[in-house]
């Protein structure tokens, strides 16, 4: 089309005279940006903090993330956001960066030249790069034990402390989805950080928070320690990434940059700083004094740091010279000193963050069951890591050799909150758990040698050349010990060693596999032992022989027709020796059988000892307890059911998945007709064998010397061809009267106190009433009336409740067919597969179940809740002809023979580091009040604890062990908070004398110390 020019002269002339006009008048030139740090205290000071939320595993394994590999999934290299920081960190003094996440960390500078690693130092030094945290991932708060905790992120800090000679100052955990008293008071406070700030906490309770400005508190996590185990404590006002009005900065982020080039269009200067002045108003308004925090930064940012810097380089300068408020670039240690300075009072907060919503409809509480098998691992791990380490200091730790820290790395990666919570991909699970199995593999060949070189008739000498070959069995929960299977007819014994990793003498029944009913035991004196021959389930041989063949790749050669049960007795931090061989005709107790089945009673029961179970066989349940020795009485059922998972995402409504659970109905699961219960009865223990449904099968334990009962379940395949998610609980229901109160634990160390319906710190407006009232469970769960207390306690995390008065509720395996939007995008829907044929993840665990007086379950919960923790550790061996006991040690302990710990203190950490040093902790277990007997100090002598060896030298670390305890204490910032409970009756340990050496620990006290020894140890027969 032509166009009319006389009509565009005008047009063309006016814009020939504006562009001269600015040519003439304005020129392009450099613009040296002012980014000088400093605080004006009579502004707004706006605190960027430049940050990167690195995952150790979620969307892609750990690996990937770091070199930025399967980007199909997500386009994320961590390796280019740490080169990169280190460049533009380079390029302006005054830029800041924080890190976290050091398994990534660690990665990155093993590969680093001498030259880098002299100019990351010197950005260490000068608090341009801080570490934050600190841990090798950022833990998750819910389903994690608090002794895996504490393992993780001493990994972190002396890494940290050795290459760097840093101690991180700040918790950061900002992405973890509800927050613990455990990690505020434990994690955070005892470390020695001066604040932890976080941003996931429940919708209402932000809104409340905002509406007082009381997003910032003073957080007392443990009414045992009270003040002084606080913490300063920063909740953000929306998320951990930066604040509304557009300010993302990667490459490919759509956010408006600042166009400050005034030849170039789109300038926009007075338009950005508007938005930035506008944003920092509005924090500044649900904020104390005159400090506030941009989080600069989310997931796998700075991946080309540049482009963040070059925009925030541009804000200081342009904000600065606007005048309203004061831009910096800030850490949050800088963050923290300035609202210490502010000299203000800050609300108090007790108890925790859970559980978390993000909307009405949107309960962050199916994590706390979801992936329960990975969940059942970690936690089998975890124990065994703890065992190892000490066996690796009994031994004398062998840098060449075996050690503990492919494990060691294994189990802190796992600890991250997309990993242990099961709301990773399914190719990162597998990788999660791959990791785990090469640790344990090379911690199996050290316990091993350790067990050989102990039992060795040489150790006694000092010396140690074992020739005796241990083996363990991982997969003995479904019933595959190899070792154990052994043909005894041709004479040989089976030689069974079991180590006490606990500090306490311990005795226990152990259950073993075995191939014939002619067997008997005897201990390491040469005694004849009491046992009990169970025939084995079909359903344990299928499962036995489906997930073997999954694991293993292999068919079991064999096939054993009994469990072997027989009583154990093992002293403190050591082992006993049994033997199990041939008889020529039967010694173990055959179980005698009984089925209810045309049976003409109407009940049966249950238990050879104090504890009694009566069972309505018309109905197939059971229905009381009695307890013969405290007399205790109670009408008592346990059932199974299950929610059907909603199954659509409509705006605010999610579906059931990895993270949320929202239920869509409960249905009851009862046996299909009449189905007869099994009960094997012995001198040892009662079983009581009950197929529920096709997929879910139950046996309940009695044991002739213990006052609990033990319920092993196996739930799965969960069938979903219905087109239904199901999540399967079961129900523990009484008559007791509990006014919608509970209690549940934190990390597996204190009890919280809930109330369904009901928040301490708003007033609840009740939009899910289950899933809104599941809590975290890693120990256990009780509930109290005025005459007794029913306790539960559970062998790894799940979410549980008290949904009905009386009664308590435990979610035990989950899946699902539809993603919930939070992420992962991917149905939670773990098969197993075998021979190109899968099916749906069965999984089989245990919980424990006691009722006692009202006041006097704490001794159980806390005694015997180590014991499921610390399980007994078994090794095989064989001896064919000969005198085991001859030529080896049977029975050792490396406590004094006269001494063991006090009952209510455990050894959480006995380890043997690379400098020759010894790191031990001692964990007090009971809080102030729980109980009348041992809620009291207590005293741990340590040469009774190292009775051949002198310490020379003690010293007492914070928690994590990167600097001395006295030195934290002093330099802690320590806050004034509105309505102080104050410290209470707190009572902590004094210093350890040196000539005394013995160790005082108050209620829920744990101490930490590096020990140096003289001489070398030499183990001992008891």
């Amino acid at each position: 089309m032509a166009i009319n020019l006389v009509h565009r002269r005008p047009l063309l002339l006016f814009v020939l005279f504006l562009l001269v006009g600015i040519c003439c008048q304005v020129e392009s030139k450099y613009v040296a940006y002012n980014t000088t740090q400093r605080i004006v205290p009579d502004k707004l000071n706006v605190h960027l903090v430049a940050h990167s939320h690195d995952d150790v595993g979620w969307l892609k394994t750990v690996d990937q993330y770091y070199v930025g590999s399967n980007n199909s999934i997500q386009g994320a290299c961590v390796q280019n956001v740490l080169d990169s920081m280190v460049t533009a960190l380079l390029a302006d003094k005054n830029r800041r960066f924080i890190y976290a996440e050091m398994a990534f960390f660690q990665r990155w500078w093993r590969q680093q030249s001498d030259a880098i690693k002299k100019m990351v130092k010197e950005l260490v030094s000068s608090g341009q790069l801080e570490f934050i945290n600190g841990g090798m991932c950022m833990h998750d708060e819910a389903a994690v034990h608090y002794i895996d905790m504490i393992d993780q992120t001493t990994l972190g800090h002396r890494f940290i402390k050795q290459e760097f000679g840093q101690t991180p100052r700040i918790g950061w955990q900002i992405d973890p989805f509800g927050h613990s008293a455990v990690n505020a008071y434990l994690l955070s406070a005892e470390v020695g950080f001066d604040a932890l700030y976080f941003a996931r906490i429940d919708y209402q309770d932000r809104e409340k928070r905002k509406d007082l400005k009381s997003l910032e508190v003073v957080w007392q996590g443990s009414k045992t320690l009270g003040s002084s185990a606080d913490i300063f404590t920063g909740i953000f006002p929306k998320n951990y990434e930066p604040p509304p009005g557009d300010f993302y900065f990667e490459v490919n982020d759509v956010s408006p940059v600042i166009q400050d080039d005034v030849l170039l269009f789109d300038y926009n200067v007075e338009e950005r700083v508007n938005d930035f002045v506008a944003a920092a108003i509005a924090q500044a308004n649900v904020t104390r004094t005159n400090h506030i925090m941009f989080t600069m930064g989310t997931d796998f940012k700075y991946q080309y740091a540049t482009s963040w810097f070059r925009q925030l380089d541009k804000f200081i300068h342009y904000v600065n010279k606007d005048g309203r408020v004061n831009a910096l670039y800030s850490t949050p240690s800088i963050y923290t000193d300035a609202k210490y300075a502010a000299n203000e009072s800050w609300p108090l907060k007790t108890d925790d963050f859970f559980p978390y919503a993000d909307n009405p409809n949107a309960y962050w509480t199916g994590y706390f069951t979801s992936r329960p098998a990975l969940k059942g691992y970690v936690r089998t791990m975890s124990a065994y890591y703890l065992a190892a380490r000490q066996l690796e200091f009994l031994k004398g730790r062998d840098s060449s050799g075996p050690t503990t820290d492919s494990l060691a790395d294994a189990l802190a990666l796992v600890q991250h909150h997309d990993a242990v919570t099961g709301t990773e991909k399914q190719h990162v699970a597998n990788d999660y758990a791959k990791r785990l199995s090469i640790g344990y593999a090379e911690a199996e060949k050290l316990v091993e040698s350790s067990l050989a070189c102990l039992t060795s008739s040489d150790s006694k000498s000092g010396s140690c050349n074992p020739k005796t070959e241990f083996e363990q069995c991982p997969l003995l929960n479904i019933s595959y010990c190899p070792p154990s299977e052994l043909d005894l007819s041709t004479g040989k014994s089976l030689v069974v060693l079991v180590y006490n990793s606990l500090g306490w003498k311990r005795e226990d029944v152990i259950r073993i596999p075995v191939v014939s009913e002619s067997v008997v035991v005897h201990d390491s004196e040469g005694r004849e032992t009491e046992s009990q021959l169970l025939p084995l389930a079909n359903t344990s041989v299928n499962i036995r022989n489906q997930y073997v063949k999954a694991y293993l790749g292999i068919s079991p050669r064999v096939t054993p027709k009994f469990w072997l049960a027989f009583p154990v007795s093992v002293p403190p931090l050591g082992f006993n020796t049994y033997f199990v061989s041939n008889a020529k005709q039967t010694v173990a107790a055959m179980s005698s059988l009984y089925s209810s089945q045309g049976s003409k009673n109407s009940s049966v029961e249950v238990g050879q000892g104090h504890l009694k179970l009566l069972y309505n066989l018309d109905e197939g349940r059971l229905s009381h307890y009695f307890n013969s020795r405290n007399l205790v009485k109670a009408n008592i059922e346990q059932s199974y059911s299950f929610y059907a998972g909603y199954d659509k995402i409509v705006s605010d409504l999610p579906a059931s998945g990895a993270y949320i659970f929202r239920p869509n109905g409960s249905f009851p699961l009862k046996p299909e007709g009449q189905v007869p219960l099994t009960i094997l009865q012995g001198p040892i223990l009662d079983e009581v064998h009950q197929r529920i449904n096709p997929w879910i099968y139950q046996v309940t334990r009695v044991y002739k010397g213990k006052e609990h009962t033990e319920v092993e379940f196996t739930v799965g395949p969960i069938p979903v061809n219905d087109g239904m998610g199901k999540e399967v609980t079961t129900q523990i229901t009484t008559t007791m009267m509990t006014n919608k109160t509970f209690l549940t634990d934190s990390n597996g160390r204190d009890f919280i106190k809930r109330i369904r319906d009901y928040r301490s710190d708003w007033e609840l407006q009740v939009n899910q009433p289950v899933a809104g009232n599941y809590y975290p469970i890693n120990l256990g769960i009780y509930m109290e009336d005025n005459s007794m207390e029913l306790s539960v306690l559970v062998d790894r995390s799940v979410g549980g409740s008290s949904i009905l008065d009386g009664q308590i509720e435990l979610m035990l395996h989950r899946r699902l067919i539809h993603d919930d939007g939070r992420g992962v995008d991917e149905a939670l829907n773990e098969t197993v597969c075998v021979n190109d044929k899968c099916e749906g993840l069965t999984v089989q665990g245990k919980f424990y179940l006691r009722v006692d007086p009202l006041g006097q379950g704490a001794k159980w919960r806390r005694s015997f809740g180590q014991e499921i923790y610390s399980p007994l550790l078994l090794a095989f061996s064989e001896q064919d002809g000969g005198n085991w006991t001859s030529s080896h040690v049977p029975k050792f302990s490396a406590l004094d023979s006269s001494y063991s710990l006090p009952d209510n203190v455990a050894l959480i950490t006995l380890q043997a580091l690379e400098d020759g040093s010894v790191l031990l902790r001692l964990a007090h277990l009971y809080e102030v009040g729980e109980d009348k007997d041992l809620s009291t100090m207590a005293y741990v002598e340590l040469k009774k604890m190292f009775p051949d060896k002198k310490v020379s030298k003690i010293t007492e670390m914070n928690l994590s062990a990167n600097q001395e305890r006295a030195i934290m204490e002093k330099k802690r910032l320590k806050w004034k908070a509105e309505g102080s409970i104050g410290s209470g009756t707190m009572v902590r340990g004094s210093p350890v004398d040196p000539s005394k050496l013995v160790v005082e620990l108050g209620p829920m006290e744990i101490r930490t110390f590096l020990i140096n020894f003289d001489d070398t140890f030499v183990p001992k027969m008891v």
